[in-house]
């Protein structure tokens, strides 16, 4: 019984809180605080959206800028003497002036070559057959201790 009066005594309340005016603006107030609010946090996230595509487009400008200084440079070093000079020894075998041209054949320049060991992102392979955890507590060891890590 206790409280079906109670509830009924908050209901009544709360009628009676919305029979006044005060309240009522209050809350009216309250409401459009609320919506001038959020309708502000959406400009400020709108602008900030829009400055990272400034910025990424501002960036994207940039690049564009070098590239194209890039390729001005590009042109001119083509329209250089240089590397006309450089293109006609090597398209069409042409020297200058009281320079000699001595064909080498290939298997003769070939002969003359050092072959380099092949290098490979594969890790080299273990000194010795340890457990992970020994290598590792090796590996700390000699890291603590300031000594190389290749003792052979």
């Amino acid at each position: 019984m206790k409280t079906k009066s109670y509830y009924k005594h908050t209901v009544l309340a709360i009628v009676n809180r919305l029979n006044d005016v005060r309240f009522v603006g209050q809350l009216l107030f309250l409401v459009i605080v609320l919506l001038i609010s959020w309708s502000g946090v959406k400009v400020i996230q709108t602008n900030y959206s829009l400055q990272k595509q400034i910025s990424v487009l501002k960036q994207q400008n940039e690049l564009q800028k070098l590239q194209n200084e890039n390729l001005a440079l590009q042109n001119q070093y083509y329209n250089s003497n240089q590397y006309l000079d450089l293109s006609a020894r090597q398209n069409f075998s042409l020297a200058a002036p009281g320079e000699k041209e001595i064909i080498v054949p290939s298997q003769v320049a070939l002969a003359y070559t050092v072959n380099l060991p092949a290098t490979s992102n594969t890790p080299a392979p273990l000194k010795s057959k340890q457990p992970t955890y020994q290598s590792n507590f090796e590996s700390w060891v000699n890291f603590f201790l300031h000594r190389s890590d290749s003792t052979s």
